[in-house]
């Protein structure tokens, strides 16, 4: 099957990799360039970079081109998502050391948040530590794999869409410079948007994942996330998807869609995922 093995050392890798020192994150230079980035990446966790897409039109069978779309993209969404997790845990160490003495943060931990501030667009303001850090936390967290992969399928057509063969998007992510993607067709009169091309398939999941943990206009989804972590419960697609309302003009129609993908195919995306990964990984995507 497409990718088979390639995903099999992926999953292993990315295994292996939760249990590595989190040094290398803490020793980061503050701003990293995307290729110094996806080498960072592919050191820490094996994943490879793809910068060109499977052609996913060549399976006839829907099934078939599901299970090819989602083991292309499983490993991937895995790994960013387990940068993330570091973060988030190298940040919590900061918050409860500030909690028993505000005074206990050293320079190097300083620069540690600031790196986080700069990087999840908060202000980095040590006389506001408090509401700081209550940002950093609500922002660096995970997004279920479920969600990701579901709405990479929505967005681009099962990865057949121009804008990801060409542009390696997959999220339909826009930007404002001119030249700095592909015009879309349809582009209404007057508007100056293009749909952003990205160097790395890996590139363009990281930026979604910026943008659904930064962007004000999903503020809702990261309260959403933030209320069931504060209640102990586990994170879900299905339980987030209402905070995505602003992701597209179709409103409440793109939510019934995002939800009735998610429920067809959550069991494909576990069963992919579950046959291959090592057994120490846990708990299935959500």
């Amino acid at each position: 099957m497409l990718h088979k093995l390639g995903w099999l050392l992926a999953a292993v890798a990315v295994a292996v990799a939760i249990y590595l020192p989190r040094y290398w994150l803490q020793h980061q230079p503050e701003q990293l360039d995307d290729n110094d980035y996806e080498q960072l990446i592919e050191q820490q966790r094996q994943v490879k970079i793809y910068t060109e897409v499977p052609d996913f039109n060549e399976f006839t069978d829907v099934r078939d081109k599901k299970q090819a779309f989602f083991q292309f993209l499983a490993p991937l969404v895995q790994a960013e998502n387990l940068l993330i997790e570091e973060q988030r845990a190298n940040l919590q160490v900061l918050y409860r050391r500030w909690q028993q003495d505000a005074s206990s943060l050293s320079s190097d931990d300083l620069e540690l948040l600031e790196q986080l501030a700069v990087e999840y667009r908060t202000d980095f303001d040590v006389s506001a530590t408090s509401s700081m850090f209550e940002v950093l936390l609500r922002r660096i967290d995970v997004v279920p794999e479920t969600l990701v992969l579901v709405q990479a399928a929505n967005e681009s057509g099962w990865g057949t869409s121009r804008f990801a063969r060409d542009g390696l998007n997959f999220f339909g992510q826009w930007c404002f410079r001119d030249g700095c993607g592909m015009v879309p067709e349809n582009r209404v009169e007057g508007m100056n948007h293009e749909v952003r091309k990205f160097k790395s398939v890996n590139a363009s999941i990281r930026s979604y994942l910026r943008n659904i943990n930064t962007h004000p206009a999903y503020l809702d989804l990261r309260i959403l996330r933030e209320q069931r972590r504060a209640e102990g419960m586990d994170i879900r697609a299905l339980d987030l998807t209402p905070g995505l309302l602003s992701y597209s003009e179709r409103g409440e129609e793109y939510i019934d869609e995002l939800n009735a993908m998610i429920r067809v195919n959550r069991p494909i995306i576990v069963e992919l995922i579950e046959a291959d990964k090592p057994a120490s990984l846990d708990p299935p995507p959500q």
